[in-house]
């Protein structure tokens, strides 16, 4: 008679408890300052690294020596800060996602200066950067202390609120990347004034598909202040990207869904279509812009589909306009081409398509499939009468 076999089951369901510290600010690194060094504070043995985006350093070249003289001053009154070890420089814009470069450099730098998983990686710059710094912390030591300092509105109003970090690999927007909630994120409106116009313009994209999901009130706001954001009135545009900031951490904090293991993702309404023009344009598209053209592009199909008020749609895209962003790129014309990010965009998912569509300012549906043609009859629609 045979022996029964050995046989065991376990099933667990456990819970993470995570914190996510985010901070506002003016002039961080000025010597009556606390907020950098509140998040920093620990036992007086621990290290730092830190990354500055070379767009940032060309910008602020005094930047690295302010934050060592930060540290320093900070310790010198007793305050435990970490030990900054040193300071690099990295990769702007895209460039810093569109190989394993910037990552590899942050392991090398963890590796060489000692840094624990209690020590410290602040990354200062827009959120390419943030992403690509991010994915080297998550992966030194399975995960090191990472303080983002966003320093662009679209890293201010969403990027840095995020738990994601990655890069783009085979012709895909963050194919490769880790979800790991950050230290702290310390964002100072003192990086603002010397982005280009172009830049400043472009994050309020992501201020405006926040609101159209979430906020009527502040879609409202924006609308009618968008002729001071344009002119880069910071007693106007912070309340606006830091209502957003509020918006996007709230929904990745409380939706019960922060690592993205369903299948929505409201929070990438008019993305699908982004990510895909900035593939397909080598990433001369700067993300906000994509999201801009995207969030059109899907407003124009959901009123083709009778979903939307067309009033709605004009309203978004005027709004849209009015922030100096584009509704519209030739690319779209290349429509097998665009289409085809529907498919990415679900790979990226897993599971079934799930598209967000707007129903109206402020709610918003689901949709699991999208009619190809009508796609681009939509991108048709978008271009400019000649």
């Amino acid at each position: 008679m045979l022996a029964a076999p050995h046989a065991m089951e376990l099933d667990r369901t456990f819970h993470v408890d995570f914190r996510h510290r985010v901070h506002f600010t003016r002039d961080a690194l000025h010597g009556d300052n606390a907020t950098l060094s509140t998040v920093l504070a620990d036992s007086s043995d621990r290290r730092a690294i830190a990354f500055i985006d070379a767009e940032v350093h060309a910008a602020h070249p005094a930047l690295g020596d302010r934050l060592a003289n930060y540290l320093g001053e900070r310790t010198r009154m007793g305050e435990r800060v970490p030990d900054l070890k040193r300071v690099e420089i990295v990769a702007g814009g895209e460039t810093a996602k569109n190989s394993l470069g910037v990552c590899e450099q942050v392991l090398t730098a963890t590796d060489r200066h000692g840094i624990d998983r209690k020590s410290f990686v602040i990354a200062i710059g827009g959120g390419a950067v943030l992403d690509a710094v991010g994915l080297g912390a998550t992966l030194a030591h399975r995960g090191v202390r990472l303080v983002r300092m966003p320093t662009t509105t679209l890293a201010m109003d969403d990027a840095a609120m995020g738990v994601k970090n990655g890069i783009n690999q085979f012709g895909k927007k963050n194919f490769v990347g880790t979800f790991a909630p950050p230290w702290a994120v310390v964002a100072d409106e003192c990086f603002l004034p010397t982005l280009t116009d172009q830049h400043f313009h472009a994050g309020f994209s992501e201020a405006v598909k926040i609101a159209c999901l979430r906020d009527p009130a502040l879609f409202d706001q924006i609308e009618r202040d968008a002729p001071a954001i344009v002119a880069r009135d910071l007693a106007v545009a912070m309340p606006v990207i830091m209502r957003s900031a509020k918006l996007h951490l709230d929904h990745i904090t409380q939706s019960g869904d922060p690592f993205e293991l369903n299948e929505a993702r409201p929070l990438d309404f008019g993305h699908w279509a982004a990510h895909k023009l900035e593939s397909m344009s080598n990433y001369t598209i700067p993300h906000g812009e994509a999201v801009s053209i995207g969030i059109a592009l899907d407003c124009e199909y959901a009123v083709r589909v009778g979903v939307l008020a067309r009033s709605d749609a004009t309203r978004i895209n005027a709004c849209l306009r009015s922030l100096s962003l584009p509704t519209w790129h030739p690319l779209l014309a290349e429509t097998d081409q665009l289409a085809r990010g529907l498919e990415e965009f679900r790979e990226h998912l897993g599971g079934q398509l799930t598209i967000t569509l707007l129903r109206s300012i402020g709610s918003s549906v689901e949709a699991h499939q999208m009619d190809h043609a009508i796609v681009a009859a939509s991108a048709r629609a978008l271009a400019p009468i000649r």
